[in-house]
């Protein structure tokens, strides 16, 4: 167990080096259009999965559902990291538009869609218009990115499994997923003007990091400036001996863009 956890950490250190432009300071070095990302000396792969209705479950539920997530946990080999994101958004109603909304057909039942796709929009959304998406992100260290590619599906295998026991639905990433999501952190209010195409960025020789980076990157003493965006970056020092189980709910209801 030592000699697994001193392996771990001789693999996480990596010389820093102070980043010089706003491309610099985003860590990703390579992508595969596949969805893996190679970041620092790690080969990482994301997952976006749904909610499941823990809250209202009942207390024989709770504990089938606590005993899956413990066997999902478990899965993971000792020397990958996991890496669970809660990512509030604001809505960005073109693509809920496209994805959920009923079109028009201009055949005199219009009116009752528009009236439908109003309901469907306040319940989706409901006063403050943010969105929740779920992800995890597993990141390993391999000789190249045909082991990483191995790895990640039988991975991506045992994730959906599990999942599917939970009551949840998992889906890979591929590059233009994971990139958008980089893309509305970092230019957050241009939701809409993502349209990119990884083929032609390729043909073309730009650096992806062009397309998703901010205008600015700035680090002051107690926060961050992405263009005319603050941020600020809160961790929790000391754990209490006890935590309720709602807490990680409680912090995203705040009506606020953010990562956890």
């Amino acid at each position: 167990m030592i000699k697994t956890l001193q392996k771990i950490m001789k693999q996480d250190k990596e010389k820093f080096v102070v980043p010089k432009g706003v491309q610099q300071a985003i860590p990703i070095r390579t992508i595969w259009p596949d969805g893996i990302f190679r970041v620092g000396n790690k080969f990482s792969k994301s997952y976006r999965f749904e909610d499941i209705n823990y809250a209202v479950a009942s207390k024989e539920d709770k504990e089938a559902m606590f005993l899956s997530y413990s066997e999902l946990l478990n899965s993971f080999d000792s020397g990958a990291i996991t890496k669970i994101t809660i990512n509030n958004r604001r809505l960005n109603k073109a693509d809920f538009e496209s994805s959920i909304l009923i079109p028009l057909k201009d055949d005199g039942l219009d009116e009752y869609r528009r009236e439908y796709n109003l309901m469907l929009l306040d319940k989706a959304t409901g006063a403050n218009s943010i969105v929740q998406d779920k992800y995890v992100t597993v990141s390993v260290v391999k000789k190249n990115i045909e082991e990483a590619r191995n790895y990640f599906s039988r991975t991506g295998t045992e994730l959906i499994t599990h999942f599917s026991h939970l009551g949840s639905k998992c889906v890979e990433l591929d590059a233009t997923d994971r990139l958008r999501i980089q893309h509305d952190f970092f230019r957050a209010g241009e939701e809409t003007d993502f349209h990119f195409d990884l083929s032609g960025t390729m043909r073309k020789g730009h650096d992806f990091k062009d397309y998703i980076c901010p205008d600015t990157f700035e680090f002051e003493r107690d926060h961050f400036r992405m263009g005319s965006k603050y941020g600020r970056v809160i961790f929790l020092r000391e754990y209490a001996s006890y935590i309720k189980d709602s807490m990680v709910a409680e912090l995203c209801d705040l009506n606020r863009n953010m990562m956890l």
